[in-house]
């Protein structure tokens, strides 16, 4: 699969899938509907547009999760981690702060900063330094 690059950033074309591991150093940007049956591991920020799915587990330094993207192992990031809205995960694990949209569906949730919820998710356990709820 070919994969551009800009500067330390490296962007897949649009329903790409990668059979096996992806390893990154520097940011990686997959659009919608791209597809990872392995690991990912991404030396900088990972954007993973909506509708991606990835077979193993996810680290990263910072992630923003699209809407509606399946990740099926754990997910480890330095700092911090957005979900989106429909996301489904295995579990979370930051560093920093992480913010989980409406209708997120993930196992345990552990950050060293804040937790911010938003709307309804459902969730194993929930661990922060503190939780923020807003909405129901």
């Amino acid at each position: 699969m070919k994969v551009y690059r800009h500067g330390d950033t490296y962007i897949a074309p649009k329903g790409s899938f990668f059979d096996g591991n992806v390893k990154i150093d520097g940011n990686f940007i997959a659009p919608s509907e791209t597809h990872i049956w392995g690991n990912i591991i991404v030396g900088g920020r990972l954007e993973l547009g909506p509708y991606s799915t990835v077979g193993g587990y996810v680290e990263a330094e910072s992630i923003v999760v699209g809407r509606n993207v399946k990740i099926k192992g754990p997910l480890r990031v330095l700092e911090t981690a957005t979900i989106c809205d429909n996301a489904c995960l295995h579990s979370i694990r930051a560093g920093g702060n992480i913010t989980l949209r409406p209708g997120v569906k993930v196992g345990d949730v552990n950050s060293e900063e804040t937790i911010f919820v938003y709307g309804k998710v459902a969730s194993e356990r929930l661990f922060g330094r503190a939780v923020k709820v807003y909405g129901t």
